[in-house]
């Protein structure tokens, strides 16, 4: 049974003695300056003071994971720059260190960072350090929120040169139990390292380059694939991505296969960003014709999915080859992956969820924009289509689609024929399904 004391001096109270009273009405809590909306609060009658349960328990020292000293609790209002965060601040209750030769002072929630933190945003574990530590090479971002990381402490995993703000790396919901194997050192090297083929032939390209001419690929056991560099007459599609196919590609004549070039080199086995366990490639996910790709929402048809047995966790392809920092030609500056615990608005679409963000500007780019093919075929015309993202294609000053004929917002990508002239949407154009052949 929950027991507390019905009379306490709290610390940071007035010398009356606080009286634990159930309180009907709305009050706020003279320490966190949060509303106490019901139930039990210590409350002193005189001079109406409240304190929530848990405040008044705030302890007078405390041991600091990070400092050497015990540190005091300030009870007075001041203005100061922690030397744990970097923030500058007027806190009602802060923390000093004890030791004369030491003028260390932080806030009440610096004063119990840990640590060490696991973050669902990183594979490894996080340590808190000293920003003097960490390896300057690069303009430091924090790889959660993706802004620039200025601040005295920071928490670093030395393998990745990945570095978190205090308050990105603690942040309620995103913490993990750190288990024996996030301190092991795991060779990553090994994890994207099997091919999915065989090679055959071997012919020497330019600069004496090893280049496969035949081979053999899982997804086609039965006949060799055959390497072209032309382009087809007729639109044909990958049988592993279901994009159109445009050269180099592998082809089965036979059989009217075709896998682009791109799609034969893919692993067997990877490690993604957005999942935990490796993921291995296969040509249906078990027992689904048409499966849904985690990463960007889409439903998909296409033959190649990277699949998770222990998560039905799937992947297809455009996805699978998407980094943690990448370029992407509809912008000037590198993209990080935000690991922010909120939806953030796409620049391109105005949709939200999960984003890419430039550290240099206010550009974000969400998972289904970064996963756009660059060109794609519609119907029944031979010319492909282009994706764009400026409106130098139209020079009336209108902008609409051709195909459903609706307004289209110029602020966001579209695609675009210059030989028909004909611009569209990219959910217009793509349909309902994009990979299905």
């Amino acid at each position: 049974m929950w027991r507390t004391t019905a009379r306490v001096a709290a610390p940071i109270a007035p010398a009356t003695p606080l009286i634990l009273k159930n309180r009907p009405t709305r009050v706020q809590c003279y320490f966190c300056n949060e509303s106490i909306h019901w139930g039990f609060a210590y409350h002193c009658s005189q001079c109406n003071f409240n304190l929530h349960l848990k405040c008044a328990s705030i302890p007078f020292t405390v041991e600091a994971e990070f400092h050497n000293h015990p540190l005091k609790l300030l009870r007075k209002s001041v203005s100061f720059t922690c030397d744990a965060c970097g923030k500058e601040d007027k806190d009602k209750y802060s923390y000093l260190c004890t030791s004369l030769t030491c003028s260390l002072m932080v806030h009440r929630k610096c004063a119990s960072l840990p640590l060490t933190v696991k973050h669902i945003g990183h594979k490894h574990t996080l340590n808190l350090i000293g920003s003097s530590q960490v390896n300057q090479s690069d303009r430091q971002i924090c790889g959660i929120c993706v802004k620039k990381v200025d601040t005295d402490r920071v928490y670093y995993c030395s393998k990745c040169n990945f570095v978190a703000h205090l308050d990105c790396g603690t942040h309620e919901g995103s913490m993990e139990e750190i288990k024996k194997e996030d301190s092991e050192v795991v060779d990553e090297s090994s994890i994207n390292d099997s091919l999915a083929y065989a090679v055959k032939k071997i012919r020497m390209g330019e600069d004496k380059i090893e280049i496969a001419e035949e081979i053999n690929h899982f997804s086609h056991q039965q006949h060799d694939l055959k390497l072209i560099d032309e382009l087809l007459i007729n639109n044909e599609n990958c049988d592993g991505c279901m994009y159109p196919i445009f050269p180099p590609f592998y082809t089965c004549a036979q059989c009217r296969f075709f896998l682009h070039k791109s799609c034969v080199e893919l692993p067997r086995k990877k490690q993604h960003p957005f999942h935990s366990h490796r993921l291995t490639l296969l040509t249906k996910v078990p027992d689904y014709d048409v499966f849904h790709c985690n990463v960007c929402g889409r439903d998909s048809c296409a033959s190649f999915t990277y699949h998770c047995e222990k998560c039905w966790f799937d992947a297809d392809v455009q996805c699978s080859l998407i980094s943690e920092i990448f370029t992407h030609e509809g912008h000037d500056h590198p993209l990080f992956l935000s690991r922010a615990p909120y939806h953030e608005k796409c620049s391109c679409c105005d949709g939200k969820g999960n984003v890419f963000k430039c550290a240099d500007c206010e550009f974000t780019l969400d998972l289904r924009c970064a996963t756009l093919p660059h060109t794609v075929r519609y119907r029944f015309f031979e010319q492909p289509f282009k994706l764009c993202y400026s409106t130098k294609y139209d020079s009336d000053g209108e902008y609409y689609c051709d195909i459903c004929e609706e307004e289209r917002d110029p602020k966001h990508w579209f695609y675009y024929c210059a030989d028909l002239n004909f611009t569209a949407h990219p959910d217009c154009i793509l349909g309902i399904n994009p990979y299905k052949k």
